[in-house]
């Protein structure tokens, strides 16, 4: 694509658009950032884009920047049928997101990995076992460095792994990956999608462009996942199934087999991996056919099985205070993702749950409230809408703040218990972003030793 003299408009300028924008800047383009934020809620973001000679439109999406550029590149945070992107694409005008522009200049094959929870632990851990196997990988996407970044870059990786989520996927149009990793699809982002067919639609969009020749690795016990089997016409592998005669990955016991053609099955131990809950064994099951499929060699995959720590707030073990353990899942931004995590613990649990809701029910965590938790503490937009759905399950209160949430599960914890930060939505109400919500928990809890 030649960007020379061209009006480029960015829309969302934080991370990625940032990325976009310094991309297109340094290839000739005109570029035009725009945001619905103003410049000082956009910090350096804004003052990096002013210096790179980026023209901003803050405060609000002008239509006549949208219709007279000659190409509009959408950040994933941004919806993809708010008005001035219909308006851009009704005057002909070419809408496309940051991983499909990206995709256009990487020649390298790509291991893309979505699915409404595991994302992250997947693609870092099919990341650590392709580099443990000897090959050079770059990691991004949807965490870390944008996939921009890395065409932008000097450097040259032998794959690209790649965390992709459906709003990226909402504006693809010819991305294809060698290999795509679907780990499950349940009720997520329905403040963005009209329903849930839509948001299972957007995941499906990650084999749109397969061909015989790749791959795709699927959750054999998703029934999401099998309704879009029908659009799938890559070869499939799968893990997390009972059809015993299907390709993939079978788990028993501590041991996982993954069969992936007529060649002798490939059997890895699990005895020394780290991650707790039955949800990153099928994480795990995921990662090692990607990992092999990608060239990764069993001795490399064995390691990393070994040797994987997990990621920051994602059930995160924080500290042992006088014999209550707690843990950060800050990460856990749907209800699926909470009922997997009070999944991981027995009874006796205190849940700190709360942040912008999303659109679903809470009701799937009925059983598991009922059954494991003593007592629930909702916080921020989503508080009295928890308390309503689930109060009457348990022993809960409100909390206006995150320190005030850890303080009072720490006056109601006795030896034994586990405080677990699963909010069960998003962060936006009162934090940048997840990492930086567990980062307060984190915090609150290591001062905790300071008021007793």
């Amino acid at each position: 694509m030649n960007f020379e003299n061209k009006k480029v408009l960015v829309v969302g300028l934080a991370k990625t658009g940032l990325a976009v924008a310094r991309f297109l800047k340094d290839r000739g383009a005109y570029v035009t950032a725009t945001d619905l934020k103003r410049r000082d809620e956009l910090g350096s973001y804004a003052q990096e884009a002013t210096a790179m000679g980026i023209a901003l439109k803050l405060g609000a999406h002008e239509i006549e920047c949208f219709t007279g550029s000659d190409l509009v590149v959408l950040s994933p945070g941004v919806p993809h049928t708010i008005a001035p992107l219909e308006a851009a694409r009704t005057a002909g005008i070419p809408v496309i997101g940051e991983v499909e522009l990206a995709s256009r200049y990487i020649e390298q094959p790509i291991v893309a990995i979505t699915g409404t929870n595991g994302k992250t632990t997947t693609t870092s851990l099919i990341g650590q076992m392709l580099e443990a196997s000897g090959r050079e990988v770059f990691v991004g996407g949807n965490i870390g460095a944008p996939l921009i970044d890395y065409v932008n870059s000097d450097r040259r990786a032998e794959m690209v792994v790649a965390e992709i989520s459906s709003f990226q996927l909402d504006t693809i149009e010819n991305f294809r990956p060698k290999v795509g990793v679907l780990l499950n699809i349940t009720a997520d982002h329905l403040d963005r999608y009209d329903n849930f067919g839509g948001y299972v639609r957007s995941k499906g969009m990650l084999f749109k462009n397969q061909q015989s020749s790749d791959v795709a690795v699927l959750n054999g016990m998703d029934p999401s996942v099998s309704e879009l089997e029908p659009l799938i016409d890559s070869q499939r592998l799968y893990f997390n199934s009972d059809n015993s005669s299907a390709r993939g990955a079978v788990i028993r016991g501590k041991e996982m087999t993954c069969s992936l053609s007529e060649k002798a099955p490939v059997v890895f131990r699990l005895a020394k991996f780290k991650l707790a809950g039955g949800h990153n064994l099928e994480n795990a099951a995921a990662a090692s056919l990607a990992a092999l499929v990608a060239g990764g060699d069993q001795t490399g995959i064995q390691t990393a099985l070994d040797t994987f720590e997990g990621l920051h707030h994602r059930m995160e073990y924080v500290k042992d205070e006088k014999g209550v353990q707690y843990y950060n899942d800050s990460k856990a931004t749907n209800v699926d993702a909470v009922k997997r995590s009070l999944e991981s613990f027995g009874s006796q649990v205190i849940l700190i749950m709360g942040g912008r809701d999303k659109g679903g029910s809470y009701s799937l965590l009925n059983g598991l409230i009922k059954e494991r938790v003593k007592r629930l503490i909702a916080i921020g937009e989503a508080r009295e809408k928890i308390l309503v759905a689930l109060g009457g399950l348990t022993r809960s209160e409100g909390a206006r703040t995150m320190e005030e949430a850890v303080n009072v599960a720490h006056q109601a914890a006795a030896p034994g218990d586990t405080v677990l930060l699963s909010p069960g939505c998003s962060s936006f109400d009162m934090f940048t972003d997840y990492a930086e919500r567990g980062e307060a928990f984190r915090e609150a809890v290591r001062g905790l030793t300071k008021g007793d």
